[in-house]
Formats: structure tokens, sequence, C-alpha cells
């Protein structure tokens, strides 16, 4: 989970992105690890590792975001 965290990190330096599948499994991102599952009101359902999470797309892109309750906390 952790690398999976890295990752996401790495590709997501401003807090919210769009990347193609391809470019996470390149980097050696696996989708069966993640921290916990985000379902909003309109049916989105977004995965995360620890504070960093990701969303499904058209098309094989997931967009990237940070989950700001994690980052804001003091």
């Amino acid at each position: 989970m952790r690398k999976n965290r890295r990752i996401l990190e790495a590709l997501n330096p401003n807090g919210k992105s769009k990347v193609s599948k391809n470019k996470l499994l390149l980097n050696g991102f696996n989708f069966d690890y993640f921290t916990n599952v985000y379902k909003t009101k309109s049916g989105k359902v977004y995965y995360f590792c620890y504070e960093q999470g990701y969303l499904q797309l058209k098309d094989d892109y997931y967009a990237l975001v940070i989950k700001s309750e994690y980052v804001d906390k003091k």
C-alpha cells in the first residue's frame, strides 16, 4: 500500500490530475491494494491509499485526488 501511495503522490504533485491506467501499471501500481473506499451520493467510487485517491474514468483513465480531510488536519 505504501508503494501505491508513493506512485499516486508522484503522479499527482498538484493534488488533482488525470493519468492513464497503463502509466499506473508501468510504475508498478497494484489496484488490489487500497486503504479505504468512498462512494459519493452520485454513485462515483473513489479508492484511497491513505490520503491519495483515484477514480476510474472512461477510456482507461483515472482521476487522481488528495483527500483533503487527511491533509488539512492540524
